[in-house]
């Protein structure tokens, strides 16, 4: 059994998990591996396939982990070589038989990146907020809870998360560590922490939302958009990775060019923002 590290750009995705009729990054996975004949054309998945996540439509990650029974000469840069430039395999293990990437792994951490000016510093695109007010709502939602309030699931929605938060310019970067999530839970903590920030909501929305009865309608807590949020660590306790040097170089070298064309993208956005005027 083997286990690989994963990275991806989530934004041109319906998610991680393969869905019908709509490009997701599983699907890409499968795909390049039946490119590589490791996969059998008719085959549904590798045997032993697992992954420690499905991220959101929209979520990126940096340290997605599948595993899979595969040939000793798949090395992260064999299957990298077989994926688009979106999805980048960077370090591999040797793993048990029974290893299972979802099942076996302790902790996850995601990191939303949350463009948030501070209170001084509002602009007409976003409300200013209040750092100590932010960050009290974290400490607040932080803890074992059930947190039926902040996930579409129906079961196993009781959590332990830690969330902090640390300022870089204009955004608060948000960690959310816990050993397992619920869909949409670290979206819906950042919004509910971000409308406490801003003003648009009281602390005590925290322990109404943490209590037994469900929220009506009008009080529910939307989920902060996917593209900010990134899958950056999953920990398996006894499993080594070994990083393909070789791999991280390419991978790096096809993030940072698409970084910029993003950011060309953001220049001629900015231009046509500030163009509207006679």
């Amino acid at each position: 059994m083997r286990a690989f590290r994963v990275a991806y750009d989530g934004t041109p995705y319906y998610g991680y998990q393969r869905q019908p009729d709509v490009p997701t990054v599983e699907d890409a996975i499968f795909d390049g591996l039946r490119d590589l004949e490791v996969l059998a054309a008719d085959a549904g998945k590798p045997a032993g396939y697992a992954a420690a996540g499905r991220t959101d439509a929209g979520v990126s990650a940096t340290c997605q982990t599948i595993t899979l029974e595969a040939p000793d000469w798949l090395t992260p840069r064999a299957a990298s070589a077989a994926l688009p430039p979106s999805i980048q395999v960077w370090a591999s293990a040797e793993a048990p038989d029974d290893f299972h990437a979802t099942h076996h792994a302790v902790r996850r951490t995601y990191i939303y990146h949350l463009y948030a000016p501070p209170a001084d510093e509002a602009t007409a695109f976003a409300d200013g907020i209040d750092d100590d007010r932010f960050a009290a709502a974290l400490e607040s939602l932080s803890g074992p809870a059930d947190f039926h309030n902040f996930t579409p699931d129906d079961h196993n929605t009781e959590r332990d998360p830690d969330l902090s938060a640390t300022r870089d310019g204009d955004y608060l970067v948000v960690t959310v560590t816990a050993g397992g999530f619920a869909r949409e839970l670290v979206r819906r903590l950042v919004s509910l922490a971000h409308a406490i920030g801003v003003g648009d909501e009281p602390l005590e929305k925290v322990d109404r939302a943490l209590s037994p009865d469900p929220l009506p309608g009008h009080e529910g807590i939307a989920p902060a958009p996917p593209e900010p949020l990134v899958l950056t660590h999953v920990e398996y306790p006894g499993l080594t990775f070994a990083v393909d040097e070789v791999a991280v170089s390419s991978a790096r070298e096809l993030f940072e060019a698409d970084r910029l064309e993003r950011r060309t993208g953001a220049r001629i956005s900015r231009m046509l923002r500030d163009g509207l005027r006679e």
